[in-house]
């Protein structure tokens, strides 16, 4: 089992984590809550004991064609691969920027923190670090939504409006590691609003779920609908406001996302994060603003739901990692 890595999802509620072959057979996803709040040292440790947790376990690894085998416990790892949250440094392993999600995140050196607690597994194995919708783009172009697939922009669309672009196979960093953070796009239907990176104006201060309901109570909604799934179960039983709501914030998503397929042309869109699972109410104007805005070579360009859901990050964390063996 000398060829199998571990991926990681590391995320400001929880963290999960696999065995992952090269092959792309995946073990079972074990996770365990975040310690978000306790600081940095704190949140590598408890993925670092995540890592021995699921090392130690094995258990069947079943591949993409659906049929499993039974892995043992490895002596040691290829590698481990890391997808988390915040703007990161690939080539240092280091978290450049952050919300408050992870309390003191910003500055952490993931690589080395985990390379450090987790010596004795990897031996000279590497530990990739990228951003979480990098690895979530880099599972679906993998062996998901756009498997086989040269170009795709991945958008997802939860509790902020991440981004991420995949040119032959590996996520774009860019030159200063945002390429695709398209939660920051000024768009011209979040005029006035302030994005929680304290500017104004951007497509996550109306096209995030949390945004979605702050939406709803400017409009005049009611204050009984305590969240974002309210807002939506109002919609579907109806309600013209959070119909309303729905479908804005629904539209500056679609916008936003013909004006990159605009520029980049790839090949296809995937769409996840929760927003894109919450129902036609919200993904039937997303895509026919998309389509509305584009030009006509490219109205045909596939607009697509994510097809491995919460697995997708580990499995794009773990396939950066089995790039660095090759």
């Amino acid at each position: 089992m000398s060829d199998v890595v571990v991926g990681v999802d590391l995320g400001g509620t929880k963290t999960a984590a696999a065995l992952i072959s090269a092959a792309g057979a995946v073990g079972p996803v074990r996770s365990v809550p975040t310690p978000a709040q306790d600081g940095p040292q704190a949140v590598l440790d408890t993925v670092a004991g995540l890592v021995r947790e699921v090392v130690a376990h094995g258990g069947r690894l079943t591949a993409p064609d659906g049929t499993t085998t039974d892995a043992a416990q490895p002596a040691t790892l290829a590698g481990l691969g890391v997808g988390t949250a915040g703007v990161v440094d690939a080539t240092a392993g280091t978290i450049l920027s952050a919300t408050d999600a992870i309390r003191d995140w910003t500055g952490t050196d993931v690589r080395s923190g985990l390379s450090a607690r987790l010596a004795d597994l990897l031996g000279a194995g590497p530990v990739t670090v990228e951003n979480d919708v990098d690895s979530h783009a880099g599972g679906e172009a993998w062996l998901g939504a756009a498997a086989g697939l040269d170009s795709v922009l991945m958008v997802a669309v939860g509790t902020g409006v991440g981004g991420s672009v995949v040119l032959g196979g590996r996520p774009l960093r860019g030159a200063h590691h945002v390429a695709g953070e398209m939660g920051h796009m000024p768009s011209p239907d979040a005029v006035g609003l302030r994005c929680g990176c304290g500017r104004e104006g951007h497509l996550e201060a109306i096209g995030s779920g949390p945004a979605l309901h702050r939406h709803y109570l400017r409009l005049g909604g009611s204050a009984d609908a305590p969240d974002t799934r309210a807002v939506y179960a109002r919609a579907a039983s109806g309600e013209e406001l959070a119909l309303r709501a729905v479908a804005d914030s629904a539209r500056a998503v679609g916008r936003a996302v013909a004006g990159v397929v605009t520029v980049l042309d790839p090949a296809a869109v995937v769409v996840g994060g929760g927003m894109s699972q919450a129902g036609a109410l919200w993904w039937e104007p997303m895509v026919a603003a998309a389509r509305a805005e584009l030009i006509e070579p490219l109205t045909g360009t596939p607009i697509r739901a994510s097809a491995l859901g919460p697995v997708a990050a580990v499995l794009g964390a773990a396939r950066t990692a089995l790039t660095q063996t090759a």
